[in-house]
């Protein structure tokens, strides 16, 4: 007597579907990187309907985001930073990037990815897969801004994300938000261009 084949999609009774397709996520975006890594092969990977994936994570960048941990989402975010007057786009990326990155409910899993991007292959090759796929291509093709200008600006924010927020190097980890969109809001509009 052949075993009962198992049908891909919501299994009866408890489940940890969600859990193994995070898991699965994980393992081939570490392998492929972000681009690669289909929605078809991660639920095949976790022995689920690629429907169920949706279900649970809706896009691809969503999944990404949970499967990083990464705990804000760029879909949310990016438009509010890419609207409005393009005169005044270095202030409001800065604004959402340090207020982002004040919220002491995110700032913990936010090191987390650092610090997983500094002292792992996967975790660096994860940040970068995201980084670079959901939100600085992204960004370059609604402003229309050469890659490396875009690439320079988020540099510019992670540096000062470090040296403030994971270092905590002063006066800069002390310092207001608006001494600091002052100060960097001025160079990251200059690389954005106006």
């Amino acid at each position: 007597m052949t075993a009962p084949t198992r049908r891909p999609g919501r299994r009866p009774g408890p489940t940890s579907s969600r859990e193994d397709i995070l898991a699965a996520a994980r393992v081939l975006f570490g392998e492929r990187g972000y681009d690669k890594a289909s929605i078809r092969a991660i639920a095949r990977e976790a022995g689920v309907d690629p429907a169920l994936v949706h279900h649970f994570f809706g896009a691809k960048e969503e999944l990404f985001a949970a499967a990083m941990e990464f705990p804000v989402d760029p879909g949310v975010f990016l438009p509010q930073v890419l609207s409005g007057p393009r005169s005044e786009l270095g202030e409001r990326l800065t604004r959402t990037f340090l207020r982002i990155w004040s919220d002491s409910r995110l700032r913990p899993q936010f090191i987390g990815i650092l610090r997983s991007a500094a002292t792992t292959e996967q975790g660096a090759a994860l940040l970068r897969e995201f980084i670079t796929g959901t939100i600085l291509a992204r960004v370059a093709e609604a402003l229309g801004t050469p890659r490396l200008n875009v690439t320079a600006a988020a540099a510019q924010m992670v540096g000062v994300v470090m040296l403030r927020y994971v270092l905590e190097v002063e006066p800069l980890a002390s310092a207001t938000e608006d001494e600091l969109v002052a100060l960097l809001a001025p160079t990251l509009q200059r690389y954005l261009g106006d």
